[in-house]
């Protein structure tokens, strides 16, 4: 999902959730170095993942932060 967004775990990151507060994201490293490390805080913690993540037909993946996101996936845009 990360590669089809083109964006690193840490974009993908809620750090104003209270976990991602006592894990100390705000102060961890974001390069290729400590990748896996934010994958692993994301798949231990699931409600650090903004969403909706939306993967249409097409193979065209959005972060639907936005109505424009959510609708620029949808057919007929």
């Amino acid at each position: 999902m990360l590669a089809r967004l083109g964006l690193e775990p840490w974009d993908l990151a809620r750090t104003g959730e209270p976990v991602a507060v006592s894990l100390g994201l705000a102060d961890w490293e974001r390069d290729a170095a400590a990748r896996d490390r934010w994958t692993r805080a994301l798949v231990e913690h699931p409600v650090l993942i903004q969403r909706p993540l939306i993967t249409a037909d097409d193979g065209t993946t959005v972060v639907g932060r936005t109505p424009e996101a959510v609708r620029s996936v949808l057919p007929g845009r």
